[in-house]
């Protein structure tokens, strides 16, 4: 390797020019004029917090994918890629695409039609107010600290273009965001999001191109892939995972159960931040295309989050060495090794809509669950409508500003999808147990989705202290989080079959609409001309989609 190639991390600096801040001050323009003129629409509760429920399923669906295109999946998958191999790749298609295609067919269905705000307004009526709001305050947690994520990731574009300290390039990145979400609400964050989509891989594909062409295309970087430090097994997803002699030290049984099952259902069928996205849609076959037209991106998603981060560890020889830069800087280093002036202004700009979509699903989700699931349902719900709306206001600015302090959390990370994926270990993998055993057992009783899902996070955060303090050996930090996962499931589900075994169950008349095979007779037929076609069917879509995500797999196994 060059010695060339051997930066210090603090060598990082974008070769920035009036160009690209043109590029970058247009961007902002849109951005902030999205956001007035969705401003106009907001009269109601529902206008700012599920922009009154009548959007169609590609715009949802754009914006489902583009709220997980954030911080910690571009930068997060990159430095993934470059640490442990194609065996990222099982972020996508066993940790992703599933899940997503059973919450459109499954799950929506439920969330849609029963008229519910959130994923705890849900479980006030699946369960009790215990439990919603249990449920309302780790999710409001979660949100906040991975704003923070967000946040930082933002500010180290920031600092790798001007120079900023890392603290003022948070406080700047955190207004933008703040401006259009506190305008528009939910309304102005999915038609940013839809629009940042399109920024987001305009401004990686040139990187994906031009690093292909530098490493000498697919098969060079290959054969490079296997002189690194990542070797042979940086090419493999599944092979050598009867042990953990692979580069992500993760066994089957993690990556199947732990990611492929509990993390990921955990976190693409309970995480309000996304399934807010879908209950925008304008009726329930919309709702139940949204996550699945986005998964037919996410398959391919990898392009441009993956490739960058194995065409970085081949490049740059010290990549997340001690003095050298983190494995978060790879598509930064890249940008700036490779693109001209004018592009690198449209990869920037393309960065940044990444953190922003991202943060602003945090934030707009915290606004709704803080106003509806917290204040509203358990402090005081004597207020007017127009009330709650200006209250959602004030809640983006307190989401934003406690982001802003999450960020120095995130800062203290090498990788921030280690961070990420232990923080949907400890909040998204007992919701899942609670929500899944409570939607197909009609017996589970209120009592039992409060302390199942309390015990459930409780023993995730216990598997993590101890694998830090060293009483497990989980290998590494994301196999820490598939077993953390796994055992808070595990737990959850335990608690929740003696609870329920003890305590007496919910008469059937309330139970209508929430849970599999009791279906609500009021509910109204609210389907479209055209969702019959074969286009237009969550099962044909959702199939297709799970198909093609097997497939993918052939050539990395």
């Amino acid at each position: 390797m060059p010695d060339a190639q051997l930066l210090a991390a603090q060598d990082l600096r974008l070769d920035v020019n009036v160009l690209d801040y043109a590029i970058l001050a247009l961007y902002f323009l849109v951005v902030l004029g999205i956001g007035f003129a969705a401003k106009r629409a907001v009269r109601t509760s529902l206008d700012f917090f599920l922009s009154g429920r009548a959007l169609p399923a590609w715009i949802t669906g754009l914006a489902f994918m583009s709220a997980n295109l954030g911080a910690t999946e571009v930068l997060g998958m990159a430095a993934n890629g470059a640490q442990y191999g194609a065996m990222t790749l099982h972020y996508y298609w066993i940790g992703a695409v599933p899940a997503m295609v059973f919450l459109g067919v499954v799950m929506m269905p439920f969330y849609y039609r029963s008229k519910v705000h959130s994923v705890p307004d849900f479980m006030r009526r699946r369960f009790n107010g215990a439990t919603q709001l249990l449920n309302a305050g780790t999710f409001a947690v979660a949100q906040i600290l991975i704003a923070g994520i967000n946040l930082y990731a933002l500010a180290l574009i920031m600092d790798a273009m001007l120079g900023w300290p890392l603290w003022l390039s948070i406080l700047v990145s955190a207004a933008i965001v703040l401006a259009y979400i506190t305008l528009g609400g939910l309304s102005s964050a999915i038609y940013n999001e839809v629009m940042q989509f399109f920024v987001i891989v305009a401004g990686l594909v040139p990187v994906v191109i031009i690093g292909l062409t530098r490493v000498g295309g697919f098969s060079g970087l290959g054969e490079k892939v296997k002189q690194s430090v990542l070797g042979e097994g940086g090419l493999h997803t599944w092979a050598h995972t009867a042990g953990t002699d692979n580069p992500l030290n993760a066994n089957w049984i993690g990556l199947v159960f732990g990611l492929g099952f509990v993390l990921s259902f955990g976190y693409w069928t309970t995480n309000f931040a996304e399934v807010q996205r879908a209950l925008s849609a304008r009726n329930t076959n919309a709702a139940r295309l949204t996550p699945i037209v986005a998964a037919y991106p996410k398959l391919v998603i990898p392009i441009v989050t993956v490739i960058p981060g194995l065409v970085a560890v081949v490049l740059f020889g010290n990549l997340g060495k001690d003095g050298g830069p983190t494995y978060n800087e790879a598509i930064p280093l890249l940008m700036n090794e490779f693109l001209p002036n004018g592009v690198l202004g449209v990869a920037v700009t393309g960065l940044l809509a990444s953190f922003m979509a991202g943060m602003a699903a945090n934030i707009s989700g915290f606004n709704t669950v803080f106003t509806q699931d917290i204040w509203k349902a358990h402090i005081n719900g004597d207020h007017p409508d127009e009330w709650y709306v200006r209250l959602g206001r004030i809640a983006t600015v307190v989401g934003v500003v406690a982001g802003i302090g999450t960020a120095f959390i995130a800062a203290g990370f090498g990788n921030i999808m280690n961070y990420l994926q232990s923080l949907f270990s400890f909040f998204n993998a007992p919701l899942f147990a609670t929500f899944i055993i409570g939607l197909f057992w009609r017996r589970m009783t209120a009592w039992a989705g409060f302390w199942g899902l309390l015990s459930g996070t409780v023993c995730a955060f216990a598997s993590y202290i101890l694998y830090k303090a060293g009483v497990f050996d989980f290998g590494t930090e994301l196999n820490a989080s598939f077993w953390g996962a796994g055992i808070a499931f595990v737990v959850d589900a335990i608690v929740s079959v003696v609870v329920t075994l003890a305590t007496t169950p919910k008469p059937e008349s309330e139970l209508r609409g929430l849970v599999y095979g009791l279906s609500d007779a009021s509910v109204s037929d609210d389907a479209l001309a055209g969702d019959a076609a074969w286009y237009r069917s969550p099962v044909i879509l959702g199939a297709g989609a799970v198909v093609l995500a097997a497939a993918f797999y052939l050539p990395f196994l």
